[in-house]
């Protein structure tokens, strides 16, 4: 056994232990002591009598523990111990959601799946790493982070989030100290490099998803090219506002530049009204012409085949188609003017000395309808 039970009592004096009393020294008397006795104090080598119990009390439970007798049957119990400790330690359960890297004195040996997995310790160690977990990284929630310059140096304030998992875990575990801070830098870099582009107009209405798109595809060949092993699944402009401090006069640009839109609208459709109207006028127009023209040719057409066909007969019977025509004149001329026709027979005077020819002329017409 490693230790008896008499610890040195049954020795001789000289062959005492550091726990027992020094050569020389008489049972009870006044000689030499260690440095926790009542004699000299001093001395390396000396252990506190608090030291002295605590192995003392060792001693007892183990004793207690091991069968009697000594002999190989004495330590196959703790190593039997020993044996299912490193085995418990060596053993990873690694979950669904998970990937285990087995690392061989801290060098990576294998990526494991899901399920029961040995390695053994403590030359190999498992780092188990949640890689369907997604992870979420807001951006401008605090102080002056979400300030950035716009294309038309404005100033904007934008907030968003970044949702990522891991992708790669051994580019993970080896290449990135700080994930959170990585994803954190890279998309607020990004966005202030596309926001940087980007009118304030365009960022505060029409222009998020566009921005959105950007962003995420920048930051992901950034993440890529340092091989952080992240992928960014998601990216939400939660808003994007102008400044606090200069909130009022933003809006009252934002409504003269309205104003200025609606008046441009109303010049454009008020334009389009007349355009449209002055080519429907030049439609009409040229529709009357042709339709005038049609209306002259065809009357010339007819003036012409009357003419040829007044000709005809004249070639058949010239004296009585040349006495027609003046006849036919001769009605034409004289019935589209004033006539007045006076007797010299009657009165015996000839003319009168006054005669009202207009009320005649006018009275005329009105005499003719009776």
């Amino acid at each position: 056994m490693p230790w008896n039970d008499d610890d040195g009592k049954n020795k001789p004096p000289s062959d005492r232990g550091p726990w027992g009393k020094p050569p020389g020294q008489k049972p009870g008397g006044d000689g030499p002591k260690n440095n926790w006795g009542s004699g000299n104090r001093g001395g390396p080598g000396n252990i506190p009598p608090e030291l002295d119990d605590l192995f003392k009390k060792g001693k007892d439970s183990l004793k207690s523990v091991l069968p009697q007798g000594g002999g190989i049957a004495a330590w196959l119990l703790p190593v039997a111990v020993l044996a299912v400790g490193w085995v418990y330690a060596s053993v990873y359960q690694v979950q669904p959601d998970e990937r285990g890297l087995v690392l061989r004195l801290g060098a990576y040996q294998r990526t494991v799946s899901p399920g029961l997995h040995f390695a053994a310790w403590p030359i190999e160690t498992m780092e188990l790493l949640p890689v369907a977990a997604e992870n979420q990284t807001s951006i401008g929630d605090s102080g002056d982070e979400g300030l950035m310059l716009t294309g038309d140096e404005n100033m904007v304030d934008i907030r968003f989030k970044v949702l990522w998992k891991i992708s790669d875990p051994q580019n993970f575990l080896f290449n990135v100290q700080e994930p959170e801070s990585i994803v954190r830098a890279v998309s607020e870099s990004a966005m202030r490099e596309i926001v940087g582009r980007t009118p304030a107009s365009e960022a505060l209405t029409t222009g998020k998803a566009a921005i959105q798109d950007q962003v995420t595809e920048i930051a992901q060949r950034t993440l890529d090219k340092y091989k952080a092993g992240i992928k960014i699944t998601g990216l939400a402009l939660e808003g994007v506002e102008p400044p606090a401090p200069v909130l009022d006069a933003f809006e009252d640009v934002q409504r003269a530049k309205q104003d200025q839109q609606k008046s441009i609208n109303d010049a454009e459709s008020y334009s389009n009204q007349k355009l449209r109207n002055a080519e429907g006028d030049a439609a009409q127009i040229v529709e009357d012409a042709k339709g005038y023209k049609a209306q002259i040719v065809a009357e010339a057409k007819g003036e012409a085949q009357r003419f040829e066909s007044v000709y005809t007969e004249y070639s058949k019977a010239k004296d009585v188609t040349r006495e027609r025509l003046f006849l036919e004149t001769m009605e034409n001329v004289i019935g589209k003017s004033n006539r007045i026709i006076m007797d010299p027979n009657k009165g015996g005077q000839g003319v009168v000395p006054y005669l009202a020819l207009p009320a005649l002329q006018n009275a005329a017409p009105a005499g003719s309808n009776q």
